[in-house]
């Protein structure tokens, strides 16, 4: 054996120590520092935060270099068009989003690590720790105490914007949400029937449809008040493409987003659906929160027969539960206070207590699975349809208010966990009349309810109406009455105000 491949054969066993060596390093560092090992304290929870520490030191910019490009206080990037603003701090941890596309140069922005979204024109938001996949440094901010306890698996900061925004949409009692999160081809159909034209509305990509979208939404979010209407649902283009989100801000409105995908039918179960949007999901919840969204909405269509037509199926029930709970706990991941809507359709022949039933089946299994998901109760709502017979059940034109009242009531205190802030109901497509007098009724009986009464112990039960609130507005909006829109956008906001009080007008 000559020299050479005497050194190279020596040398070999070192060579595979030394490979040995750095992939044992290199599987430590991937653990230490990158491994997700869920949401809970652990171990490596402490090197991830001063690892964190220094990256925003390097990425926070010295008062020295500050002084030499003459800015002070703050850096500021755009994203999408919107200003972002990363907010100096002695423990450089904060972060804020102003969602307004130019600010003046004439206000000031000034930083709250907890910041009311609903109060300024222009707002900076404190982001969710988790915004940009940066690990959690709330264990090292002083935040506002709780008057709920809150688990460690929870960032304490953004839980209380969490809770913060549930109680600011459903309190002061009376106030409630106005839903426009249709579709494009949905918003063409409404504004097509609010003219009276008859054939098939023009719906799709044509920037002469897209921008008489933009201007409708403009024109009602303009009209709406801040006095009846606590936050606004908006469909992704709205918020996105039209970045109407600051317009709610500056009125005291707090913008939500549709998140639930589209309807596909569950296999093997006819008449039933299940809903899609769970895959990525929480970067476009944190886009949307970008954009000024604090909240958000998923809808599941629940089929209601008789007992003999057997719908829904337990399928059925447990996929809706299961996707509710799943979105929930991604929404509060990216920072925004969850509704989930159980919509019981009342098309076919269920009488009023098979109706209340199966509301109740629904949203009881619903908490099941958020409890199982480890969703925050106290930062989140709920928005149910109302409890009432089909339409091919003969009770369909006897049914009172009052029978709807009970039968609400009742389904409520049975199913909805009393940390939930509040109950938002759907119009669903009832006239804005009916829909009014069943939200006065309900409310009416929590206020007669004697102190012994489950039903004295509900939270606020108010609306997130959409034709509702807007039906006879777009009637004018379409004619060019802007007045009469405006008119009409407050005599029906007024009116679920005051029923929402369990008062008429």
């Amino acid at each position: 054996m000559d020299d050479d491949t005497r050194f190279v054969v020596l040398s070999q066993p070192h060579t595979n120590l030394s490979f040995q060596l750095s992939g044992a390093v290199g599987i430590v560092f991937y653990a230490v520092f990158f491994y997700d090992f869920g949401d809970h304290e652990h171990v490596f929870q402490a090197p991830r935060r001063w690892a964190a520490r220094k990256k925003a030191e390097f990425m926070t910019l010295s008062p020295e270099e500050k002084t030499i490009i003459g800015d002070e206080s703050t850096e500021e990037t755009k994203l999408h068009g919107l200003h972002i603003t990363y907010i100096g701090t002695t423990d450089n941890t904060a972060t804020s989003i102003s969602t307004a596309p130019d600010p003046s140069p004439s206000v000031e922005n000034k930083p709250d690590v907890f910041p009311n979204p609903f109060h300024s024109p222009i707002t900076n938001y404190s982001d969710p720790s988790n915004l940009f996949a940066m690990p959690d440094l709330s264990t090292e901010v002083d935040h506002k105490p709780h008057d709920v306890l809150v688990y460690p698996f929870h960032s304490p900061a953004v839980a209380n914007d969490l809770i913060a925004t549930a109680r600011a949409l459903v309190y002061p009692r009376g106030k409630g949400i106005y839903a426009t999160d249709e579709t494009p081809d949905l918003i063409a159909a409404v504004l097509h029937a609010a003219a009276g034209e008859t054939g098939k509305p023009k719906v799709g990509t044509d920037e002469g449809e897209k921008e008489k979208r933009r201007q409708w939404r403009e024109a009602a979010y303009n009209a709406i008040s801040g006095d009846y209407i606590s936050g606004v649902i908006l469909y992704s283009e709205t918020l996105l493409s039209f970045q109407l989100g600051p317009l709610l801000t500056s009125k005291g409105i707090i913008p939500g987003v549709r998140a639930n995908g589209e309807l596909r039918p569950l296999p093997n179960y006819h008449h039933e659906f299940i809903v899609e949007g769970l895959d990525g999901l929480f970067q476009q919840l944190q886009a949307a929160r970008i954009a000024g969204a604090r909240f958000s909405k998923w809808r599941v269509p629940i089929a209601c027969t008789s007992v003999e037509r057997g719908l829904p199926s337990e399928a059925a029930l447990d996929a809706h539960a299961e996707t509710l709970a799943q979105y929930a706990s991604v929404s509060q991941q990216a920072g925004l206070v969850p509704i989930v809507e159980p919509d019981v359709e009342f098309m076919e022949d269920a009488d009023l207590a098979r109706s209340a039933w199966v509301h109740e089946q629904a949203i009881a299994r619903i908490y099941e699975r958020c409890r199982i998901h480890g969703v925050l109760l106290e930062g989140s709502l709920i928005k149910p349809s109302f409890p009432q017979p089909g339409m091919k059940h003969p009770s369909r034109e006897s049914v009172t208010p009052e029978e709807i009242a009970l039968a609400t009531a009742t389904t409520i205190s049975r199913s909805v966990p009393s940390a939930v802030p509040g109950v938002v109901f759907l119009s669903g497509g009832l006239p804005a009349s009916v829909a009014t007098s069943y939200l006065g009724a309900v409310n009416k009986l929590v206020n007669e309810a004697g102190p012994e009464s489950p039903l004295a112990r509900l939270q606020p039960l108010t609306f997130s109406f959409g034709r509702a609130l807007q039906g006879d507005a777009a009637k004018s909006w379409v004619k060019g009455d802007e007045e009469g829109m405006k008119e009409a956008f407050e005599m029906w906001s007024r009116a679920c105000w005051l029923a929402a009080q369990g008062k008429t007008a």
